[in-house]
């Protein structure tokens, strides 16, 4: 008898895009722990951090690789920075989308917050994704 099929694989695209926002979740919660330049605005925490996590994984998802993809020529010239100028960018927008649509999010004090934040989040969503993977 043949095993009978998954009716929610975990490898689908929803899948996919759930694990990215939680991955991404728990690194934003690292990074405001760890930078006070990152200030949880609005009234439950853990709402404001998801907030501001979800627009993270739906820009990471829909327009970071095509934006990445037109600027590869710059980001090559400039041996990467414009790739990290790309990522406060996206945080930045992130946080102005977050506010903006649910009066919860994440406030970055300022480019070298987010400079720092960015890095904060790639080493943590880093580690998860590959214990998450495993």
């Amino acid at each position: 008898m043949a095993p009978s099929p998954r009716r929610f694989p975990h490898n689908g695209v929803m899948g996919r895009f759930f694990g990215r926002w939680f991955t991404l979740t728990v690194a934003v919660g690292v990074m405001t722990w760890l930078l006070p330049g990152m200030i949880v605005q609005g009234s439950n925490t853990f709402i404001s951090i998801a907030c501001f996590a979800l627009f993270m994984a739906l820009i990471n998802a829909s327009v970071k690789p095509v934006v990445q993809l037109l600027a590869l020529p710059l980001t090559i010239l400039t041996f990467g920075l414009a790739a990290l100028i790309l990522n406060v960018m996206f945080m930045q927008l992130a946080s102005w989308l977050s506010y903006s649509v649910f009066h919860a999010g994440i406030y970055i004090g300022g480019f070298w917050w987010a400079v720092f934040g960015s890095f904060i989040m790639m080493v943590v969503d880093g580690i998860l994704g590959a214990i998450m993977r495993d």
